[in-house]
């Protein structure tokens, strides 16, 4: 990174590059120092503040248990909870750390699976419409988007036949050129098995076959650095692109429910209420016979399971609702707190330069004194922009992050 060196009258430190105003200061009072370096975590935020408008932006999807959040650990350096029993530990929207790739600087984005052992599918399909619609508002489109799958699954079930569907239902054809499929937990499985259940997933019509015949790529995860690497390097460089469930919210202003994830999504609903209709029916029939019998004990088991039944029923139809109302109000509530973000990082920004201001007046009128005191304002100086740097940067990324934190109480 080049930077250029100026013994002109400071200008307001708004106006200077970030390393050319301390190289200014210290030009003007004499102070012996070579081309300042900064270090290489200094390197990288001023390069996250700069080029904030050219972050990689990857979505990372998959069911409960596939990996993902480990998976961007492992690869950005974060410390997102990942799961270790059969509850699911994502259960909201989170992004990594940025990290660098290639020279670029990279988010991965975490979303929580359609089977989430705490929260429904319109729950979910609510929070990640939300969010991408908001960051495709503010002008970002992801580079990609990777598909986590554990090849140890023994046979590709209804839950990750579910989460495939809607996966395919958000993305569209379109972007299948920007999607990356992983099969990973290899170690799991001997190797002549997960060949196999990987052929099968590549050549299987009501597999993967269609999407990787439209562009898609697949590609194995051992687990380590360099394999996560060479999987998210196949990404970086590719020109963004806007899933279909963004194009449709904003672009065609559609309501969730109109939109290709949200029929697939309501479609599911149907077919489970009508299935758990039948199961009610039956049961009402076992009753009778039972209170025919008098059989007493069984007519109170199956009372017991009709309740249930009623009580799951009444759930899939609040689901239903919920994607018809709740998705205006998660973007309503996430743009809010992104716009709060944005000015608590403004008004950050503003008294960070303040304070600079002030630093680099007294460093100039201590010309007359000791060296020693002029070195001790030069080493708050420095920090003081050290601060200013690593604070503001982050853009829309931060912004939405922190949005993010404040909306789910992290």
């Amino acid at each position: 990174m080049s930077m250029t060196y100026h013994t002109t009258v400071p200008m307001q430190i708004s106006a200077l590059p970030q390393y050319t105003r301390l190289s200014m200061v210290r030009q003007e009072q004499n102070v012996p120092v070579s081309r300042p370096q900064p270090a290489k975590s200094q390197m990288s935020t001023m390069r996250q503040t700069t080029q904030d408008d050219d972050t990689v932006l990857i979505a990372v999807m998959g069911a409960t248990g596939s990996g993902k959040t480990t998976f961007i650990n492992l690869l950005s350096g974060s410390n997102l909870r990942v799961g270790k029993t059969l509850h699911s530990c994502t259960t909201t929207v989170q992004l990594s750390q940025l990290f660098e790739l290639n020279g670029r600087q990279v988010t991965l984005i975490d979303t929580p699976g359609f089977d989430d052992t705490t929260k429904s599918d319109a729950d979910i399909l609510n929070m990640i419409a939300a969010f991408l619609a908001t960051t495709y508002e503010q002008g970002k489109k992801l580079a990609g988007v990777l598909y986590l799958h554990r090849i140890s699954d023994i046979r590709m079930g209804g839950v990750s036949t579910r989460n495939f569907k809607m996966f395919r239902q958000l993305c569209g054809s379109d972007a299948l050129k920007n999607v990356v499929l992983v099969t990973n937990m290899w170690g799991e499985i001997g190797a002549e098995v997960g060949e196999a259940r990987e052929f099968e997933l590549k050549t299987e019509d009501k597999f993967w076959k269609p999407v990787l015949d439209k562009g898609a790529q697949i590609y194995r995860h051992d687990n380590t650095l360099q394999s996560a690497q060479a999987i998210v390097r196949h990404l970086v460089d590719k020109r963004p692109v806007a899933l279909r469930i963004q194009t449709e919210l904003v672009d065609q202003h559609k309501n969730l429910t109109d939109t290709a994830a949200g029929a697939e999504l309501n479609r599911e609903l149907r077919v489970q209420i009508a299935k758990h209709q039948e199961e009610l029916k039956n049961l009402e029939r076992e009753m009778k016979e039972a209170i025919n019998a008098r059989d007493e004990e069984t007519r109170k088991e199956l009372e017991a399971e009709r309740n249930k039944m009623q009580a799951e029923m009444s759930a899939l139809h609040t689901n239903s609702q919920k994607l018809a109302t709740e998705y205006g109000e998660q973007k309503a509530q996430l743009e809010a707190k992104l716009e709060e973000s944005r000015r608590l990082a403004e008004e950050n920004q503003r008294r960070q330069k303040e304070a600079i201001d002030g630093l680099q007046v007294q460093l100039r009128n201590t010309e007359a004194n000791s060296a020693a005191e002029r070195g001790s304002l030069q080493k708050r100086l420095d920090e003081a922009i050290r601060r200013y740097n690593s604070k503001s940067g982050g853009g829309i990324f931060g912004n939405i992050g922190r949005a993010i934190d404040n909306l789910f109480g992290f």
